[in-house]
């Protein structure tokens, strides 16, 4: 059974960092594509990053790019997605999803990923 539990979520003041960790299991970590996505209401679900695998570098959208860090452990079977100078408009529910591999660049579009985590609450409020 496939499992992607997602933490470290929280309230953060402008300007402030988070961490957030994605567990993966119920697969062979090194195989498939990993991915992280954020939703904000009323919003369709953002891709933001993605890695075909543990060594290839991170694909991010242009809206990630420069504050949002992606990184994956496949023997800790973890990704995490550091981001720095947040915003009130990174509030939002952040995901972890998998795919089948892809090749390089990795793909941000949410219905190409079948496994999805319950998501983690991130809100930027001072």
């Amino acid at each position: 059974q496939v499992q992607l539990v997602e933490s470290g979520g929280g309230v953060v003041q402008p300007g402030g960092s988070l961490d957030l960790s994605c567990v993966l299991s119920g697969f062979f970590m090194a195989y498939g594509t990993v991915a992280w996505f954020r939703q904000a209401p009323g919003k369709q679900r953002e891709g933001l990053s993605c890695m075909s695998s543990e060594d290839s570098p991170p694909h991010y959208s242009d809206s990630a790019k420069g504050r949002f860090t992606m990184s994956r452990h496949n023997l800790q079977n973890t990704a995490r997605l550091q981001i720095t100078n947040l915003d009130p408009e990174d509030t939002a529910v952040y995901y972890c999803a998998r795919a089948s591999p892809f090749g390089n660049p990795c793909p941000l579009a949410p219905d190409t990923y079948s496994s999805w985590g319950q998501g983690t609450q991130v809100t930027v409020s001072s």
